[in-house]
């Protein structure tokens, strides 16, 4: 009899491929979406890339409230919570993300004890073991843990260290059988199966369409949503896995290099890709009128790496190179 997965946040990027990865394998799957409105986008997007979505379920749950949490995981036998509030992740009010992440976090793991469930997966973010933002340079591992007191953390950031932390926290207050392991991935690109929650997609997407004007200063680790998803289903499988955190991290490009392989592979249709660098300068004097440019201001200039040695030795991740991701994103949006 095949196993049963709860993947959070149906409607998600990340998620939609998880999903796509357990059918394929042979899991039935269980996810939840706010609204039950989202069910027919979300099963057609699956469809179109695997004929197995007979074997998915959809339930009505939302990070908030803690209702329909306990029938979306009633019988599954592993979790990967994906879902994670992002529409506030430049607010001003840094509770609006933080506390539905952190608490949306602690009712999935709560229902999943009652219900049995071996092991949860987490997906958590770089963001959560990154040294301080002024640093560049710096290889981070797996030790490593943001530092709340960085007075340069945007609300996403916290919210991340918040909801591991909490995760984290629970497991060891409780001594029940069952078992978690977080992901941590960087800059997820790749194929969308879906036009809303593009998340850092949306980069790829402004750069298409030549606004800015200009390639900004920054860049970023690079993981494959596609090896992400395999990534969550070998993190929920491994025994070995149990009580780790791993970091899911590909290959570091600036803006500068990923603009010029979108010229480079996509030809006329990659024509408004900017091809100057905006100066660090202009950026800051726009960002009090733009205020999703506070996301990445202090990302300007510096380079932040990730290792993944101890999820290619553990988890034998393998990712495909970061230009064909890029692409493959690019073309999908295209």
């Amino acid at each position: 009899m095949a196993e049963t997965v709860l993947v959070t946040g149906g409607s998600g990027f990340v998620a939609g491929w998880c999903i796509v990865e357990l059918l394929q394998r042979g899991f039935n799957v269980h996810t939840t979406v706010r609204a039950l409105s989202k069910e027919a986008t979300v099963r057609e997007a699956i469809s179109s890339v695997t004929e197995f979505a007979e074997n998915l379920a959809f339930f009505e749950a939302d990070l908030t409230y803690d209702a329909g949490w306990d029938e979306a995981v009633e019988g599954c036998d592993y979790v990967l919570h994906v879902a994670s509030p992002l529409e506030n992740a430049s607010a001003k009010d840094a509770d609006s993300l933080i506390i539905p992440a952190r608490d949306g976090t602690l009712r999935v793991l709560r229902a999943a004890s009652r219900a049995g469930v071996r092991r949860v997966v987490v997906t958590s973010s770089t963001a959560a073991c990154s040294p301080p933002m002024k640093s560049s340079g710096v290889f981070a591992d797996e030790a490593t843990w943001t530092d709340l007191s960085d007075r340069d953390l945007n609300a996403y950031r916290k919210s991340k260290v918040i909801a591991e932390k909490a995760a984290w926290d629970f497991i060891w207050q409780n001594t029940g059988p069952m078992t978690l392991t977080t992901v941590l991935p960087p800059a997820i690109f790749g194929p969308v199966l879906m036009k809303e929650k593009l998340s850092s997609v949306q980069l790829i997407k402004q750069l298409l369409i030549g606004k800015p004007p200009g390639i900004l200063n920054i860049g970023f680790c690079i993981v494959d949503v596609r090896d992400l998803a395999d990534f969550h289903v070998r993190a929920m499988l491994a025994p070995e896995a149990a009580g780790q955190r791993f970091i899911a991290a590909g290959k570091f490009m600036w803006m500068e290099e990923i603009a010029k392989e979108l010229r480079d592979r996509l030809g006329e249709q990659g024509k408004k890709v900017p091809t100057r660098q905006l100066p660090d300068l202009a950026v800051h004097l726009f960002t009090p009128f733009i205020p999703a440019l506070k996301m990445i201001t202090s990302m300007l200039g510096r380079k932040q790496e990730f290792s993944s040695a101890k999820a290619q030795r553990v988890l034998h991740f393998s990712p495909r190179p970061a230009n064909v991701t890029i692409v493959d994103c690019a073309r999908s949006l295209l």
